[in-house]
């Protein structure tokens, strides 16, 4: 049976809406040294790099890029009504679901038997209720189960479990016998009486235990547990107060503090207060901990303060300031370090990013990086930067045109560099435009650039400057013929223009134009055989400019040249403008992919490029060189159900490999495995003295429930040598998070040495909200 009982006055106030989070979850924790993610967290790609990572500019250089903050989208507001102690109207009613249900005396309703009570958000679950007609007070047998009045969710939010109560007409205010107060499903407060007040948004529960861990009738000793003489929550702030908290570990008393403490809820992602600490041990510092301070500024800025103090060599104060705008964000972190592996030195360092959104569709950007020595950044685990870049980017990116600018200065860290005949102070500015155009017909595409750079030094030759300014024109169009050829006309013009001073081995101004025509056959076919499908597309390319020589300009951004499947059939393989591929040439190549009905796949491409003339314009030990280019071969293989294995070969004609690379990936819930292995051949030209053979692999596995595994090395097999190794073991249940790291890195130079180090943090669940983090959580199963 069910009723509707007419409330008297209402609880509902106005409640100011809560504080936004723009971090994300981040924002409880300062940036771990310990990752127990697979694959340093990359979900994209199965296969491994062979190189690190470049950034994303269109100007790449390699230069690691300080992160910007993750930002998260504000919640919605939810504005409840302000004024609602007037008279009660049927909006304001209260419906009450029961077995049965009678009104005695005329005044005093009873129901009985599965009671459920909505009444203004609120949920009521009970196995009696008696109301009060004259008072309305609520008394409440149970068990009972009753949600925080106001709660959008109330499933996911406060829940209030008890043996009996009594509440006020409005299920807010009362007293609350046998009492466990659950937050967010996942901390609990049990006491012998709780009492609510200011209309429901302070709970008070007396003689505390409060734990995340799952409590067993046959064993009811959790891992772990707080004991406090009070907890008040505080449902408007998701405050926590607790009063001579004392923490027990499977019962045992561990440690006390005889005052009160403070902590979030775990619905809370930012809160002001002390984070996880963290112990660190390494061979150069010794053992450490790190106590991070996490303090709010509004809704939009915050600045954690971290002392880290090893026992014998080093006294630190790292800092990490970030804020978000209305248009931006920008993050900056830093540190000042007093120790002993430099006597009397103060060493540091300082990262800071921004991005600001402009008018027109422009994106300003900033970033800054500077450190005392390379080896700080090693010491401390900052970034395994060898050079920094600090400067401006201004970029705008639409369907038919780009602009790209960005003016900084670079400062190495290595030590065979010298940092004043290093081109340091750089400028870029690149627009693009794409259109089409009518009479011809096609797509064409015109490019400006500008750059220059300096060398600090006034010596000649090594202390050369360079300016240059660039034109571009491409157009192409292309037809479908008979049969299904498909074939397109090419045709480009490249002009620039280079100043160089200090450098007596060149002129000042020099200027060069190179035009360029092709055209191009494709064939594409498909076919079946057995339920497979079978593609396969033969390439001709045919492409002529006038030779050129680039002797009268300084090349010195074209020096590390690539050839793979990216630019197999591309008019110039240089990746800058110094030098240009120039003759008449012809890329010709094959591709072959079978896709099976089950899902897999696999992929080979082959190819080559032929030249009319054997110039000098590549080095001799090039793969490029030569009126033959060495013989290119890839293969790709796509389980389709995480397996991906690829394989790129460069090989002359009697067979004799110059450059090799192979990368496997296996990606499942419980593994995840990347590997790579590249073998290049050396090359004086390319400053390589000596072979290069070098494996890099990661490997994330579930070790056990609960258990997260992730295992990382780099072996130089040239050198016979291991560059570095690292294993991370995250264990986590549904109250606790423990994450230790074990890494050592076997490089050495005259300003850094090799290093082992050590890295334990341990999170207690409940008390601000966690990201899942990777792999299974070990649950506690209770058995009846």
């Amino acid at each position: 049976m069910s009723a509707t009982v007419l409330a008297g006055l209402t609880w509902i106030a106005a409640m100011p809406a809560q504080a936004q989070d723009i971090y994300g979850q981040d924002a409880m924790e300062p940036d771990s040294r310990i990752s127990s993610a697979p694959l340093d967290g990359r979900s994209d790609s199965a296969l491994a790099p062979s190189a690190t990572r470049l950034s994303d500019t269109l100007i790449s250089d390699g230069t690691n890029s300080t992160q910007l903050t993750r930002s998260a989208e504000a919640s919605r507001d939810i504005t409840l009504p302000a004024d609602m102690t007037g008279p009660a109207t049927p909006e304001d009613a209260a419906t009450v679901l029961a077995d049965s249900m009678y009104l005695q005396d005329d005044s005093t309703l009873i129901a009985s038997g599965g009671v459920v009570v909505w009444y203004q958000g609120a949920r009521l679950v009970a196995d009696r209720l008696v109301v009060d007609g004259q008072s309305g007070a609520l008394t409440i047998e149970g068990p009972i189960h009753l949600s925080r009045p106001g709660s959008a969710d109330p499933d996911e939010d406060a829940i209030l479990i008890a043996d009996s109560a009594q509440l006020d007409r409005e299920l807010q205010d009362g007293i609350i016998r046998g009492a466990r107060l659950m937050l967010n499903r996942e901390l609990q407060l049990a006491a012998s009486q709780a009492t609510r007040s200011q209309n429901g948004r302070i709970t008070r529960l007396d003689n505390v235990v409060t734990s995340a861990c799952t409590v067993c009738a046959e064993d009811p000793v959790p891992l772990w547990s707080i004991r406090a003489r009070s907890v008040t929550h505080d449902a408007e702030t998701r405050l926590l107060h607790l009063e001579h908290p004392q923490l027990r570990v499977a019962g045992v008393p561990v440690a006390a503090v005889p005052f009160t403490i403070t902590a979030p809820d775990p619905s809370v992602e930012r809160q002001s207060g002390f984070l996880r600490p963290s112990f660190r041990t390494t061979s150069n510092l010794g053992f450490g901990i790190k106590l991070p301070y996490f303090r709010t500024l509004g809704d939009s800025a915050d600045v954690t303060v971290t002392p880290y103090v090893s026992a014998s060599r080093t006294r630190t104060l790292e800092l990490r300031y970030r804020q978000a705008f209305a248009r931006g964000e920008m993050e900056w972190n830093g540190a000042v370090t007093r120790d002993d592996i430099r006597e009397d030195e103060t060493r540091g360092y300082l990262f800071g990013a921004g991005r600001f959104d402009l008018p027109r569709g422009y994106t300003l950007g900033f970033q800054v990086q500077a450190a005392s020595d390379r080896a700080y950044l090693l010491d401390y685990d900052v970034s395994d930067a060898d050079r920094l870049w600090s400067g401006l980017t201004l970029e705008r990116v639409t369907r038919d045109k780009l602009v790209f600018a960005r003016v900084g200065n670079y400062h190495s860290l290595r030590d065979d560099e010298d940092n004043s005949t290093s081109p340091t102070q750089i400028g870029d500015a690149l627009w693009i435009n794409r259109f089409s155009p009518r009479l011809i017909g096609g797509e064409g595409a015109l490019e400006w650039s500008v750059h220059a750079h300096r060398r600090p030094s006034d010596t000649d030759i090594d202390g050369r400057d360079v300016v240059r300014g660039s034109l571009g024109v491409d157009w192409r169009r292309s037809e479908i013929l008979p049969g299904g050829v498909v074939a397109a006309a090419l045709m480009g013009f490249d002009a620039d223009i280079y100043h160089v001073a200090q450098d007596s081995n060149y002129e000042d101004l020099t200027a060069r134009a190179e035009p360029m025509v092709g055209v191009e056959l494709r064939w594409p076919l498909m076919g079946q055989s057995r339920n497979a499908s079978h593609i396969v597309e033969p390439v001709a390319q045919i492409l002529w400019s006038p030779n050129g020589d680039d002797d009268d300009i300084p090349n010195e951004d074209s020096r590390l040249i690539e050839f793979d499947e990216g630019n197999l059939f591309s008019a110039d393989r240089f990746p800058g403008w110094d030098a240009r591929e120039t003759g008449l040439r012809a890329n010709l190549g094959v591709s072959w992919t079978r896709i099976a009905p089950t899902g897999w796949s696999l992929g080979v491409t082959a190819g080559r490029v032929f030249r009319a003339d054997a110039d000098n314009q590549f080095p001799a030990s090039s793969p490029l060189s030569g009126r033959r280019s060495d013989w290119l071969l890839s293969a790709t293989y796509d389980s389709g159900t995480g397996l991906a294995i690829a394989n790129r070969a460069l090989f002359d004609d009697s067979f004799s490999t110059s450059r090799n690379e192979l990368r496997i990936g296996w990606l499942r819930e419980d593994l995840q495995v990347s590997a790579g292995h590249i073998w290049i051949a050396s090359d004086e030209a390319e400053d390589r003295d000596t072979d290069t053979s070098e494996l890099t692999a990661e490997i994330g596995w579930q070790i056990a429930p609960g258990w997260w595994g992730n295992a990382e090395t780099r072996y130089d097999f040239a050198a016979d040598s291991a560059q570095m190794a690292a294993l991370d073991v995250t264990y986590r249940n549904e109250c606790i998070a423990v994450e230790m790291g074990l890494s050592r890195r076997f490089t050495d130079s005259d300003s850094f040495e090799a290093e082992t180090s050590f890295d334990l943090s341990v999170r207690l669940g409940g008390f601000g909200r966690q990201d899942e983090g990777f792999g299974t959580v070990a649950r506690r199963s209770c058995m009846r």
